[in-house]
């Protein structure tokens, strides 16, 4: 957990997917944020957090459901959405939360 707390505490936001492998949803999602990190170079970093390995960390986020998006800056999460959500979308929160 300690080293999931160093990557969230970034100069960067820091995009986290919680997913799990099994998820279909979650598989949708995996183009989508290929694409997000490719407009957003520099801008974001994009973490992948499988829940059935670090059942941690998804506990600590209340995470429910798969998949869980959740946007954080410098540590704190300040956005968060569970379900496939389109780039463009994603771009404009990472935008807002620079």
């Amino acid at each position: 957990m300690s080293k999931f707390k160093e990557l969230l505490n970034s100069d960067l936001p820091v995009l986290v997917d919680f997913y799990a492998t099994w998820c279909g949803p979650c598989k949708m999602m995996s183009p989508i944020l290929e694409d997000v990190a490719g407009k957003m170079k520099g801008k974001v970093k994009i973490v992948k957090v499988d829940v059935d390995k670090n059942q941690h960390a998804a506990e600590a986020y209340q995470v429910r459901g798969v998949p869980t998006l959740i946007l954080f800056k410098q540590s704190k999460p300040v956005w968060r959405q569970s379900g496939v959500v389109q780039a463009s979308q994603l771009i404009q929160i990472i935008n807002q939360n620079q």
